[in-house]
């Protein structure tokens, strides 16, 4: 009788994660988006007074931000018209002091990224909206920007990406 039960019990959760009803992975794909599209983020940075122009940059962000919803939804990459549209702009990347020593001198610099991002649903208008996202990445002063930049980008990026996700997609 155990054995039946459990069998029951295991065959409808099976169903339940195959009709996608439930995703481990906090995914909630809204209905009817079957498609993305990440445009290119500009990188506007270099406009504010104290950013820094970092080529590359916005091909790389870029590139993340399709990377993590390929990775975590069942979402086919398009190059327009996708269901889902994720557009915006590098609004700051830029390095400043955090700590000081006795000499007066930095013992720590931060650097920040901020991205503002315009997502829509073409479904659903209501689930449309504009946010800013940043993050940081502290490290020495006496390393210079090339020597930390792969490891930095690294963690902006997968922190950045992930709060977009979650935001449009996880719904957090």
């Amino acid at each position: 009788m155990n054995k039946i039960i459990i069998g029951t019990i295991l065959l409808y959760n099976t169903c339940l994660i195959s009709c996608g009803i439930y995703s481990f992975t906090g995914t909630s794909i809204p209905a009817g988006a079957n498609t993305f599209q990440v445009n290119y983020f500009e990188n506007q940075a270099g406009s504010r007074p104290g950013s820094t122009v970092e080529p590359g940059l916005d091909r790389d962000f870029t590139l993340a931000l399709q990377d993590i919803i390929l990775g975590q939804t069942n979402l086919s990459l398009v190059k327009n018209s996708g269901d889902l549209v994720y557009e915006g702009e590098i609004t700051q990347y830029s390095i400043t002091p955090m700590t000081s020593t006795a000499n007066l001198t930095a013992a720590q610099n931060r650097l920040s990224m901020s991205v503002n991002l315009r997502y829509s649903n073409a479904n659903n208008e209501e689930d449309d909206f504009e946010q800013i996202f940043s993050f940081f990445y502290d490290f020495p002063a006496e390393a210079q920007l090339y020597d930390i930049q792969n490891q930095a980008h690294e963690v902006i990026f997968e922190r950045i990406t992930q709060d977009i996700y979650n935001a449009t997609l996880a719904k957090w």
